[in-house]
C-alpha cells in the first residue's frame, strides 16, 4: 500500500475526518493534495452518493416546525429525540460524505454561530439551521451572516422572539458583536443597545405555528449608531437596516480578523501568529469576505505548513476518524425501540462518553476547537476505551459490520513488524516507526520478527490489541 507524502497527509488530514485507503486514492486521481483541496472547495462537482442517502434514515429531519412541535405535543416524538437523529446523521455524514472539506466548514460554522440542539423550541427549526449553515460554508461571510442571525433557531435561541421596541432584549445583539464578528474591545454598551434594537422586528410565532415572522409593530424606529455605523432607521419595517448593518459587520476590519483566528486556530494551531492572522483577514476583505481564497492562503503558508500534528482530535471528530480507519460499516437502523441497540444510534451514547455530543455545547460560544480542552487524561481514557470497543469488535454488536481480524493480514505468513507496517499504512497512513513497532510488541507479546499467519493467537484473539495501540497513538489522537 502507497501512502500520501508527508505534505499531502498534513493537507487532508487537516481538512478531513481522516485519512483512508479510499480518501488517499482520491488525492492521488486528483494529481496530489492541493488538487484534491481545490475540488473540495467545489463539492458540487464530487458525487456524494453515500452520504446523501443518509438522510432518509431518520425521516423527522425533513419534517416542517409546526409538525415537529404539534408531534411533541401529543407525546408522539419528542423534540431531544429529533436532535439526538440530528446529532446521529451529522456524525456518520461525516464518515461517509466525499466531501470532507464542506463537512469540516459545516461543523465550524455550526460552532461559532452556536444554536444547541437541545431546547424546548428551538429544535423546531434546528435541523433547518444546520442546512442553512451548510448552504453558505464555503460561501461568503456577508451571505452567512444574515442568513444565521435572521434565522428562526437563532431568534429563539437567543431570545430575539421577546424584544419589542419598548424592551428590546439584548441577547442576541451583544452575541452578534461579542462573538459573531467583530469580538470584545470593538464596542461598547451603547453600541450592544442600538444592536438589539436594530433587530428588532424580527421574531417566531411561538407556541403556535412556529412560523418565522417580522412584526413591523415591534420594531424600534429612530437613529442608531454602532461603532462606525449610522442609519436613520425611519421606517417601521426594520428589514433594510438590519440588511445594511450586518453587511457592515461583514466587512469590518475587526470581523475580518476574528474570521481570520478562527480559521487559523481550527486548521493551523491553537497559537497562530499575529503575521498570519493579519494575512489572512487581509485576503478576507480583498475578496469581499468569500471564505475560500482564506483557506487557499491559510494553506499556502510556512505556518500551516510547519503545524503537523499540532491539532488535538475532539471527541467527534476522534470518533469519526476511528469508524473510517477502521473501515467499520454501519447499517440502517430499523424503525423504532429495535433500533436503538443498532451502530447508527449507539455511536451518540460512544461520543458522549468521550466528551460531548454534536451541537450539544450550552453556551453562545460554542464548542471549544482548542488543544486544552480536549487533552485531559479523563478524555484520554474515555477515548482509549471507545478504541478499545471498536477495535474488537464488541460494542455496538447490531448493525455495525468490522473487518475480519485475519483482514488484516497483508497476506497469508507475514512477520509481525511487517504486519504492523501494513496496518499503520492503513490506519494511520504513515510507516511504522521503530517506537511504534515497539509499543505493539510490547502490547501483544509478540516478537518483531515472529511470524503471523490466520491461526496464530494474535489473529484468532488478540488483534484488539495490536488495533488499539494504534487508534490510541498520537497519530490517530491528531490531526
Amino acid at each position: 500500500m502507497s501512502v500520501l507524502n508527508g505534505r499531502d497527509r498534513h493537507l487532508v488530514g487537516r481538512f478531513s475526518y481522516g485519512v483512508t485507503p479510499e480518501l488517499a486514492r482520491d488525492v492521488r486521481r486528483a494529481g496530489g493534495g492541493r488538487e484534491w483541496f481545490e475540488r473540495q472547495l467545489a463539492p458540487g462537482s464530487v458525487p456524494d452518493h453515500a452520504a446523501d442517502r443518509l438522510r432518509g434514515w431518520w425521516p423527522s429531519l425533513d419534517r416542517g416546525p409546526s409538525d415537529l412541535w404539534r408531534r411533541q405535543v401529543k407525546e408522539i416524538e419528542g423534540g431531544w429525540q429529533v436532535m439526538a437523529d440530528y446529532q446521529r446523521w451529522v456524525l456518520l455524514r461525516r464518515m461517509e460524505s466525499r466531501h470532507q472539506l464542506h463537512e469540516m466548514m459545516t461543523e465550524l460554522w455550526e460552532h461559532h454561530f452556536n444554536v444547541p440542539a437541545n431546547g424546548d423550541a428551538q429544535f423546531t427549526w434546528r435541523v433547518r439551521y444546520g442546512d442553512t449553515i451548510r448552504k453558505h460554508a464555503l460561501g461568503r461571510f456577508d451571505q452567512l451572516l444574515p442568513a444565521v442571525v435572521t434565522h428562526p433557531a437563532m431568534l429563539i435561541s437567543l431570545d430575539n422572539v421577546s424584544s419589542t421596541k419598548q424592551f428590546p432584549n439584548e441577547n442576541l445583539g451583544r452575541e452578534l458583536l461579542e462573538l459573531h464578528t467583530v469580538g470584545r474591545g470593538a464596542y461598547d454598551e451603547s453600541d450592544v443597545k442600538a444592536s438589539a434594537r436594530i433587530l428588532t422586528g424580527w421574531t417566531v410565532d411561538m407556541w403556535e405555528t412556529f412560523a418565522a415572522e417580522y412584526d413591523k409593530e415591534r420594531h424600534a424606529r429612530g437613529p442608531v449608531k454602532v461603532m462606525g455605523f449610522r442609519h436613520a432607521n425611519k421606517s417601521a419595517d426594520g428589514r433594510e437596516v438590519t440588511r445594511d448593518y450586518l453587511r457592515y459587520l461583514a466587512h469590518h476590519p475587526a470581523t475580518a480578523r476574528h474570521v481570520a483566528r478562527k480559521l487559523a486556530v481550527k486548521f493551523v494551531r491553537d497559537d497562530p501568529s499575529p503575521a498570519l492572522i493579519s494575512r489572512l483577514a487581509r485576503v478576507y476583505r480583498q475578496h469581499d469576505t468569500d471564505i475560500r481564497p482564506v483557506l487557499r492562503a491559510l494553506v499556502g503558508t510556512r505556518e500551516f505548513q510547519r503545524a503537523v500534528g499540532a491539532k488535538v482530535r475532539d471527541p467527534g471528530e476522534d470518533l469519526v476518524a476511528t469508524y473510517r480507519a477502521l473501515g467499520v460499516r454501519v447499517s440502517r437502523p430499523p424503525a423504532g425501540t429495535k433500533g436503538d441497540a443498532y451502530a447508527a444510534n449507539q455511536l451518540l451514547w460512544q461520543v458522549a462518553g468521550m466528551g460531548v455530543t454534536p451541537f450539544a455545547w450550552p453556551r453562545p460560544d460554542g464548542q471549544p476547537i482548542d488543544n486544552l480542552s480536549w487533552a485531559s487524561p479523563a478524555r484520554l481514557i474515555a477515548s482509549m476505551s471507545v478504541h478499545r470497543s471498536l477495535a474488537g469488535g464488541w460494542w455496538p454488536s447490531a448493525g455495525a459490520h468490522y473487518r475480519k481480524p485475519a483482514a488484516w493480514l497483508p497476506r497469508k505468513t507475514v512477520r509481525f513488524d511487517v504486519l504492523v507496517d501494513s496496518m499503520s499504512q492503513r490506519i494511520l497512513h504513515r510507516r511504522a516507526t521503530p517506537r511504534l513497532v515497539q509499543a505493539c510488541s510490547e502490547a501483544t507479546g509478540c516478537k518483531p520478527h515472529e511470524r503471523i499467519t490466520p491461526d496464530h493467537g494474535l489473529v484468532r484473539w488478540g488483534m484488539f490489541r495490536l488495533l488499539s495501540v494504534l487508534l490510541d497513538s498520537p497519530a490517530h489522537l491528531t490531526r
